[in-house]
C-alpha cells in the first residue's frame, strides 16, 4: 500500500535521509549534489522545508520517495525521488497525482534532466507537456473547465 503525506520542518531528520539517498543514488537528475547538503546544519535542512509543500511517500510501511512543490505559479515540482526498490509500483505517479492535487487550479512546472526518460514519461503520463530546455508543464484547473 502507498501512503503519502505531508512533511513538517520537525521531521527534517526524514527529509534529509530521503534527500541525500537520493542524490546518491541519481546525481545526475538534480541540480544540487550530495556534496552541498551532506554536512548541511539542522537549520538549513529545516529552512529547506518551510514553505513548500513537502510530501514524502511509504511503500508498505518503508519511506522510499519524496517530492517537493512550491507555492508559485505555476507551481515548481522540485526533488522528486522514489527509491529503485519501489520504482514501477505507483509511487512517483502517487506523488506527481499529490502535487498536481495540491497545486490546482494553478499550472505545475519542473525540470527533466536529458536522459531521465523514465521521469519524463511519468510525467507526460499525467498530462504535463514539454515547452523546451528539459522544462514540462502541466496546466491547472480552470472555474468552468
Amino acid at each position: 500500500m502507498i501512503e503519502i503525506r505531508p512533511l513538517e520542518a520537525d521531521e527534517w531528520a526524514l527529509w534529509r535521509s530521503l534527500r541525500l539517498a537520493a542524490l546518491r543514488e541519481a546525481p545526475d537528475a538534480f541540480t544540487s549534489r550530495y556534496e552541498d547538503w551532506a554536512s548541511a546544519s539542522e537549520a538549513r535542512w529545516r529552512q529547506r522545508l518551510s514553505g513548500w509543500l513537502n510530501l514524502v511517500a511509504a511503500l508498505d510501511g518503508e519511506h522510499v520517495g519524496m517530492v517537493g512543490c512550491g507555492a508559485g505559479d505555476p507551481a515548481p515540482v522540485v526533488s522528486l525521488w522514489v527509491a529503485p526498490r519501489a520504482r514501477g509500483r505507483g509511487v512517483g505517479d502517487a506523488l506527481v497525482a499529490a502535487v498536481v492535487a495540491w497545486a490546482a487550479p494553478r499550472s505545475v512546472e519542473l525540470g527533466v534532466a536529458a536522459g531521465n526518460d523514465r521521469a519524463r514519461a511519468l510525467y507526460l503520463r499525467h498530462g504535463f507537456v514539454e515547452v523546451g530546455g528539459g522544462r514540462l508543464v502541466r496546466a491547472g484547473a480552470r472555474a468552468g473547465g
